[in-house]
């Protein structure tokens, strides 16, 4: 503070104490009603506020490029999954078209080869009419051959049913005495001990009759 001295005009310089700035600012202003304001906030939370703010602010772009990525990335794993279907798919289908195309073909030749045998089978035929010591075997093997026909006689046991069945298995049917010969034949094989007809056994007298009928013919 300066003082003017008016008497002697003479200056007298005064030392000046000026307070230090920290202290100011702890200072406590009044308001008023004669109140203490709250003091300032201090200065120094200002950097740490920031550094959290740009702290968090990296976080969320960090979070976004790995949320981006995985959406790409996903992205792209399922469009390859979808192409891996798809060809999936496509094989199944030609497999699907060769099993059949194989099928009609194995068809094709099951027909042709059964052709083929039946027309073989009847060539040697007619070949072992004509003569008896051609080496053509006209009916499988363990069959005899008589007349235009095979015969075949089982050793098995089995009913009528089943008989029936088996010779189906061969593509044949039971014996079916129509002429004398046919009846000759059978009566020759040593081993007749009773074999099936192609009648069923059922209690009918008619068709029984029938075929006494047949068998008792004075035309044979």
């Amino acid at each position: 503070f300066f003082t003017y001295l008016s008497m002697s005009e003479e200056v007298t310089y005064a030392d000046l104490k000026f307070q230090n700035s920290t202290e100011t600012e702890n200072i406590q202003e009044t308001d008023k009603f004669g109140r203490k304001a709250p003091p300032a906030p201090s200065r120094v939370w200002r950097p740490a506020a920031l550094f959290l703010t740009l702290l968090c602010l990296l976080l969320l772009i960090g979070l976004g490029v790995l949320g981006s990525i995985f959406y790409i990335t996903l992205k792209i794993e399922m469009e390859k999954v979808n192409e891996l279907q798809n060809i999936n798919e496509e094989l199944q289908r030609n497999v699907s078209l060769q099993l059949m195309s194989n099928m009609n073909s194995s068809d094709k030749i099951r027909n042709l080869s059964t052709t083929l045998q039946t027309t073989a089978t009847k060539l040697c035929r007619e070949l072992y009419r004509g003569k008896k010591e051609h080496k053509c075997k006209p009916c499988p093997e363990r069959w005899m051959w008589h007349g235009d026909s095979c015969y075949f006689l089982s050793d098995d046991y089995q009913t009528w049913q089943e008989s029936q069945k088996a010779c189906a298995a061969h593509n044949a049917s039971l014996l079916e005495i129509n002429n004398k010969s046919a009846l000759e034949f059978i009566k020759s094989q040593n081993k007749l001990y009773g074999y099936w007809l192609g009648l069923s056994p059922k209690k009918d007298q008619t068709n029984h009759k029938i075929v006494d009928d047949i068998i008792n013919s004075s035309d044979w």
